[in-house]
């Protein structure tokens, strides 16, 4: 598609304001930036394939690699086929998906990757989670093979061929230098995405949740698949996910075990019980009717999963992993296509993304809504979603960028809920959540277009931490090593209480639950936290600094134990007054400061 180029041009802020007037009494999103009369830096980047200029806040760009080849055309950068997706991670490894199969590199130097081995297997979209010595591959398209080979002819997707495969791959990275594909599990709609699901009560076997949102392949290819879209039938292939139960000790037993109907009005029983598509009146977005899940988010340690379900926000009850149940399920009248969805670590929020434009328009320009293509913050309030919010991309981006709400990870700050998250073209940024009815960005990193003339999909798929650093896997430019770095939004002391936090495995689509360790620098974020926000007077916060300082150069033993004790109990009296209102400040905040305090002193017996 073939778009010209509108660079902004500066203009006045009389000018800027009077837009911005414009934009809002016609329901448009007004960027921050209309009213200060400044230009965002990432308005107007020069654009590239190697060569695009680059804006950054707070976070600094440590690493990259460029695709390695056969995973891109020197001649046409922008070939679909050849582009990199998601991200898994194992110790030492990240695996960035492609289209064309996935590559691994060793990140024990986060700013120095090192590729260790290329795998050739077309199929896309590539999608990647890592569990032990497993690793699962999503594969979707009709020119995939069982063997991974590459197919040699054209062939529709309704014709029969005993060679195709679409479903999840299983490959053994036993041998990272030779992975071995040990099964490949066919399932009706090929596997767009997937989620790992592991189950605390079963150490035997892990389970794959997979969201197939293709075409419905022929019986006579795949046993079973039934191409009516109709709730009427009761074997159609929609409406459903499947379930993949995978052997740890046999992984080359995988198979489909179940497929439940998550769907289903528990009233009259019709397998189409929720979003029928359509609009949600005047002014509203056209949405798609929820036939399937695009993505899963499970979190096993408080037995629940999120989906974002096409025209569905669910929640899940994952205790019995082969029968998910639906908890509560939500519509919003902005959003387009329920695209993706994250926890945060209290398991109080869920952020869902809307892929409005289906990832591949520009839909961060100046005069499109804050509310569509956007994220939806929704509280958790008795296993109920109570929507609270919206976060979008703060700064407009060109027609000729394709950008929306994609990908994204918790941040482990101690006490706040922060998340870095892919924008395709818009670049990444982070954001606080804390306050679900208030997110704001904390840093960012963008480059200009690929193409100044013409829209060409490409940009940020995901963006995850991992270990005290940022992955961005970059469709078409390649891998990112990004380190955030202090700022009047983040301390140096948040992130490094951050970085504490270490995975031994880490896919986004299934979160574990962070514990910090007890370790002086946990207290000191809290403590910067309280600062900022002015939750504690300013000669409280530089007592309690002060106190901290010398307890911390004391030997280990009794006396360095009642001196943290101390200070803990005079934090805990702190809060008790301020919850009385005999001071003002942020009660919470100082019993956390003085829940780690005392975390500290215990680790001192």
């Amino acid at each position: 598609m073939e778009r010209t180029s509108r660079r902004p041009v500066e203009r006045s802020s009389r000018c800027r304001y009077i837009r911005a007037l414009a934009l809002l009494s016609a329901g448009a999103f007004v960027f921050p930036y209309m009213l200060t009369g400044q230009t965002d830096p990432r308005v107007g980047l020069g654009a590239g394939w190697g060569d695009a200029e680059v804006a950054a806040s707070n976070l600094e760009l440590a690493g990259h690699r460029d695709r390695p080849p056969g995973f891109f055309l020197p001649d046409d950068p922008g070939a679909q086929h050849l582009k990199n997706s998601d991200l898994a991670f194992s110790g030492d490894l990240v695996f960035v998906g492609n289209y064309n199969g996935w590559n691994a590199y060793n990140i024990a130097d986060p700013a120095n990757p090192e590729l260790v081995t290329s795998v050739v297997c077309p199929g896309a979209q590539g999608d990647l989670s890592v569990y032990g010595n497993l690793l699962f591959h999503s594969v979707q398209e009709t020119r995939s093979r069982i063997d991974c080979g590459i197919s040699t002819e054209e062939q529709t997707e309704m014709e029969v061929n005993p060679e195709r495969f679409r479903g999840v791959r299983i490959f053994d990275l036993s041998d990272i230098q030779n992975p071995v594909q040990v099964a490949a599990v066919q399932t009706c709609r090929g596997s767009h995405t997937h989620t790992v699901v592991s189950d605390p009560n079963d150490d035997e076997n892990v389970y794959i949740y997979v969201s197939g949102t293709s075409s419905v392949r022929p019986s006579e290819e795949l046993e079973g698949c039934l191409d009516i879209r109709s709730p009427d039938e009761p074997d159609t292939s929609f409406w459903r996910i499947s379930v993949i139960q995978v052997p740890l000790d046999a992984p080359q037993d995988a198979r489909v075990v179940s497929e439940p109907r998550v769907f289903a009005n528990p009233e009259t029983g019709s397998i189409a019980g929720l979003w029928d598509g359509g609009d949600h009146g005047p002014g509203t977005q056209e949405s798609s009717q929820t036939t399937s899940c695009h993505d899963i988010t499970s979190y096993p340690a408080i037995g629940m999963a999120a989906g974002a379900c096409q025209g569905n926000g669910v929640l899940f009850d994952i205790s019995n992993p082969t029968d998910p149940v639906r908890i509560h399920e939500v519509t919003d009248p902005n959003f387009a296509y329920w695209h993706s969805a994250t926890f945060n670590n209290d398991g109080t929020k869920v952020v869902f993304t809307d892929e409005w434009g289906g990832g591949r328009a520009p839909r961060c320009l100046e005069s499109d809504p804050e509310t569509w293509g956007a994220n939806a913050i929704f509280d958790v309030i008795d296993r109920q979603l109570h929507f609270a919010g919206y976060y979008k991309l703060p700064a407009p981006q060109s027609e000729t960028e394709n950008c929306v709400a994609h990908n994204g990870s918790l941040i482990p700050v101690p006490g706040r809920d922060i998340m870095v998250q892919a924008w395709y073209q818009g670049g990444v940024s982070v954001f606080d959540f804390t306050d679900s009815d208030s997110p704001f960005e904390i840093a960012y990193f963008d480059r200009g277009p690929m193409s100044a003339t013409d829209l060409m999909s490409g940009g940020f798929w995901s963006s995850y931490w991992y270990n005290g650093n940022i992955y961005g896997s970059e469709e078409l430019r390649g891998l990112d090593v990004f380190r955030l770095t202090p700022s009047e939004h983040l301390s140096q002391n948040e992130i490094d209480a951050a970085s504490l936090v270490e995975y031994e495995a880490f896919n986004a689509q299934e979160q574990p639950r962070v514990v910090w360790p007890v370790a002086f620098v946990v207290a000191r974020a809290y403590l910067d936290q309280l600062v900022r926000a002015e939750g504690l007077s300013s000669a409280r916060t530089d007592e309690v600094s002060s106190q901290l300082a010398q307890a911390e150069v004391m030997g280990d033993g009794a006396e360095k134990r009642v001196a943290l004790a101390e200070i803990a109990t005079q934090l805990w009296a702190d809060g008790q007054m301020i919850e009385r209102g005999q001071q003002p400040g942020d009660a919470d905040r100082v019993r956390k400061l003085a829940g780690a305090i005392l975390d500290l002193a215990a680790a001192q017996e």
